[in-house]
């Protein structure tokens, strides 16, 4: 499974951020606090999907497992999420070929995306 903590840097402008009353900044790809001690990581999916392609050379399909796939079965959500298939909720993201977001859909609604 790939698996991202979605911080709150990631997809800002790498301001810093209050995480539990702590002032966290992102020093190359990691949160920290002002002592720096660890506090999560500015990966974002789109990027973990372009490291795990890069990395193990794997394909489209076998990324996709890996980031809803296997999670929605590894929760027994493979009904509800993870997969299109009908009755699934439609949470899509819409990628180009250097796997940047296009278009996201979250519940079947269009979703606003960056250039």
């Amino acid at each position: 499974m790939l698996v991202t903590d979605a911080m709150p840097s990631v997809g800002s402008s790498g301001e810093p951020f209050e995480l539990m009353g702590r002032t966290i900044s992102v020093e190359n790809g990691v949160c920290v606090s002002s002592d720096g001690t660890l506090a999560g990581s500015d990966l974002d999916m789109a990027t973990a999907l372009r490291n795990a392609k890069s990395i193990f050379k794997l394909d489209l399909p076998d990324l996709s497992r890996l980031a809803s796939g296997n999670a929605a079965e590894f929760l027994g959500l493979e009904d509800e999420i993870g997969f299109i298939r009908p009755g699934a909720r439609a949470d899509l993201v819409l990628m180009n070929s250097d796997l940047r977001v296009r278009q996201c859909w979250i519940g079947g609604q269009p979703q606003l995306t960056r250039e």
